[in-house]
């Protein structure tokens, strides 16, 4: 029997049943939404800000330390290193974990202060900052001064200090071929020279220590959680440079500069003609490449009184000028010298050989667009006839124009261009600079010869030093053009070539004929004409000079400066060696401004040394063997008789001092090297007596032989290099140890001799 359901309602309330339904779909729906909000919340933490998430927590319970990777290093081409890196630290402290562990700042600062000497206020700011984490202090330290830092955060059980591996660069040469390699700054990065511009091959890769950490930030022992990524080293760099070949042309160049007072520096370069290799590039003054931020005492105290902004300028401009690679980034007139390309495209064009003449009355008059004086020649009253060798030997201005006529204006430039002079070498360094020449319009202008006239001898346009030598590197070569290069080589840390930079010839400029004409031109320049101080024993050296002055520096500032330069080439049947040499403003109270009495015996100085190291062998005519350096035979325990016949032998003559039966000592000593003839002391039965350092006599101008006397009453010996010293107008130059310094007794002193008749010639 069916009964019906009767709702009952209690007091007027709504029945229980109805209660108990709206109560269950309500928590039905708040469940679901609770559900679909912790599912989107899910969604945000699990999969939206998974990434976010996950990185802050690795940050909260890790600590992540880089290992850092080395820089590459730098060898020269016989693999002598020139830039190293080593391992040193960085201390960096951590204000989050001072405040975190309750540390004491005021403390900590006061005593890394003291340690590293660093400023005190600097750390305390620093220490403020609380949400801050791994500040450096003080960067690449090493030795003594880490252990200290390491013993004070040990002793203290310190959490917000601590040091990190880091990585150092040094230069074990210094200052040697300070322009070209450059530096690098705090961050390892090249900022100048090679080593900014290969600092992607260079700069390696860092590493990484990733470790479990814990509530305090330090590091949880016996963790079995570890992450090591490996650190990739940066490449290794070969260059075509010689430090032993860059080492002669940096000391003959400071040489030079303090003989002649080049106030304005100087540059060099020397190249393999046959591949265009650099193998010594070299600007006066350099830097300790150890500390490329140091300037000079004398600079620093010219500018020590300057207002805090002059300081500053001045400081910065002292740094660039020091930095900068002269060879590359300066221009300058290169005057005679360039008479080499103005001879060679003539030979080449068939214009002139060797048996056309010219005639110099000293000026020439009626050039097409010349007004105002006449072009004159250095000689007053010229050269009168000459041959085209007696033209270049003489450095003769009017019969180049002449020559530069017979050119022409369209050929000159074309040559010109084939050259090079238009273009940049394309070096593998930065800082190269452009020539500044004339549009092909005004040169070729019709009417118009000056333009032509004044290029023929090397005169009012500007070109670089590295674009002169490649020139000339290719007119003696044999005609071909190649682009210089200062890198050989670049390896990775296993070995491998990453980089192979082989010669690259660019075009062909001049034939074998015309180059071998040249070649011997060039070699009469030396022998007979205006580059006789370029002279070395032995060898067939050719070359030409040059002299210019500062056109746009006198016309600006009506100051007058000089350059004088000289290239040379050697051996002339077979050039290995091209040579640069260019003196910025030397003085004239050094001697007659010239490049033949101040840049050419700078390179004569350099091949003397540089051509044997290459391994060219000498070939000493009758004379010349003669006149040779002698090198002091061992003599202690000989009889006279027996030291006799040794010095005798040698070319040498003796003195006694003493009756004993032995030498018992000897002046010079053994094995010093002197000039043929040189009387040298033997002390019989007796020790040499102790003498007193003695002052170098003033032997400037002197003739060899009146040189040899002041040195033998001073009780000092000779020694000579440049013209023989049996030319007529054999005279001192410069000497090894200056006027009035004190020096040993019995110390040999060398003398560069030059051939004074030149005086007057450019």
């Amino acid at each position: 029997m069916n009964r019906a359901v009767k709702k009952v309602r209690h007091n007027g309330e709504e029945p229980i049943g109805a209660v108990i339904g709206r109560t269950f779909i309500l928590l039905l729906v708040c469940g679901v939404a609770a559900f679909v909000l912790l599912g989107f919340k899910l969604f945000d933490v699990q999969v939206r800000r998974h990434g976010e998430l996950e990185e802050k927590a690795i940050e909260q319970q890790t600590r992540e330390s880089a290992v850092k990777a080395s820089r590459g290093t730098i060898y020269d081409s016989g693999g002598k290193a020139l830039a190293v890196s080593a391992t040193a630290e960085t201390v960096y402290i951590d204000p989050y974990m001072l405040k975190l562990n309750g540390e004491n700042a005021a403390d900590i600062s006061s005593h890394l202060s003291e340690l590293l000497g660093v400023d005190y206020d600097s750390l305390i700011s620093k220490f403020e900052n609380t949400k801050q984490r791994g500040l450096p202090v003080k960067r690449k330290i090493e030795g003594e001064e880490a252990a200290s830092v390491r013993r004070y955060i040990s002793e203290n059980k310190l959490t917000s200090v601590y040091l990190a591996e880091d990585s150092k660069r040094y230069y074990p040469q210094s200052s040697l071929a300070s322009s070209v390699i450059g530096f690098v700054g705090t961050d390892n990065y090249g900022l100048e020279g090679l080593e900014a511009k290969y600092d992607e091959y260079l700069t390696g890769t860092d590493g990484r220590v990733i470790r479990l950490k814990n509530v305090a930030g330090t590091d949880m022992l016996f963790s079995d959680y570890e992450n090591y990524f490996d650190a990739e080293n940066g490449c290794d760099i070969t260059l075509t440079i010689d430090s032993t070949i860059q080492y002669y042309l940096e000391k003959h160049l400071k040489q030079a500069v303090a003989d002649f007072d080049a106030s304005g520096g100087a540059a060099a370069i020397a190249m393999d003609p046959k591949t265009g290799g650099i193998l010594g590039m070299a600007s006066l003054g350099g830097y300790d490449l150890n500390a490329p931020f140091d300037i000079s005492e004398e600079i620093m105290e010219s500018i020590s009184g300057l207002d805090a902004e002059g300081y500053s300028a001045e400081l910065a401009a002292a740094r660039q000028r020091q930095w900068r690679n002269k060879a590359i980034s300066d221009t300058y007139e290169p005057g005679s010298v360039f008479k080499i390309f103005t001879l060679a495209m003539a030979l080449e064009e068939g214009l002139v050989d060797e048996n056309s003449t010219f005639y110099c009355g000293g000026e020439l008059s009626g050039v097409p667009g010349r007004t105002g004086a006449p072009y004159h020649c250095w000689k007053a009253g010229g050269h009168l006839t000459q041959t085209l060798s007696e033209a270049v030997q003489n450095s003769c201005n009017i019969a180049f124009i002449n020559i530069g006529l017979r050119v022409g204006a369209e050929t000159f430039y074309k040559y010109i261009d084939a050259f090079g002079f238009f273009d940049k070498t394309g070096i593998d360094l930065s800082g190269e600079s452009a020539s500044i020449w004339w549009s092909p319009e005004v040169f070729t202008e019709a009417d118009n010869k000056t333009q032509l006239a004044s290029a023929s001898f090397g005169q009012t346009f500007n070109i670089t030093p590295i674009q002169l030598v490649t020139a000339v590197s290719a007119v003696v070569n044999g005609g071909d053009m190649y682009t210089p290069n200062i890198v050989k080589r670049v390896t990775d840390a296993d070995g491998n070539i990453v980089l192979n930079v082989e010669p690259k010839s660019v075009r062909k400029v001049v034939s074998e004929e015309t180059s071998a004409t040249v070649r011997g031109i060039l070699e009469n320049v030396v022998s007979q004409g205006t580059g006789r101080n370029a002279y070395v024993k032995g060898y067939r050296v050719g070359g030409k000079t040059g002299t210019t002055t500062d056109t746009v520096k006198e016309a600006a500032e009506g100051i007058k400066e000089y350059k004088v330069s000289f290239c040379g080439a050697a051996p002339m049947d077979d050039p290995r060696l091209v040579v640069l040499v260019i003196l910025d403003n030397p003085s004239a109270a050094k001697g007659y401004i010239s490049g033949g009495n101040m840049a050419a015996p700078t390179v004569g100085n350099i091949m003397s040394e540089a051509l044997p190291y290459l391994g060219v062998a000498p070939q000493y005519t009758e004379e010349e063997a003669k006149q040779l350096n002698v090198s002091i035979p061992k003599l202690q325990g000989k009889t006279e008789a027996e030291a006799a016949a040794a010095l005798e032998k040698a070319g040498l003559t003796y003195k006694t001092v003493g009756d004993g039966e032995s030498v018992t000592d000897q002046l010079p000593a053994p094995n010093a090297s002197v000039s043929p003839g040189t009387k040298v002391i033997i002390y019989m039965g007796q020790p040499r007596p102790d003498a007193e350092d003695v002052s170098a006599p003033n032997l400037a101008g002197l003739s060899y032989s009146e040189a040899k006397r002041a040195l033998e009453n001073a009780g000092l010996f000779i020694r000579s290099v440049g013209v023989p010293a049996t030319a007529s107008g054999a005279v001192v130059s410069v000497q090894s140890v200056p006027a009035g310094d004190t020096v040993a007794a019995g110390a040999v002193i060398e003398v560069t001799l030059i051939d004074k008749s030149i005086q007057g010639q450019y």
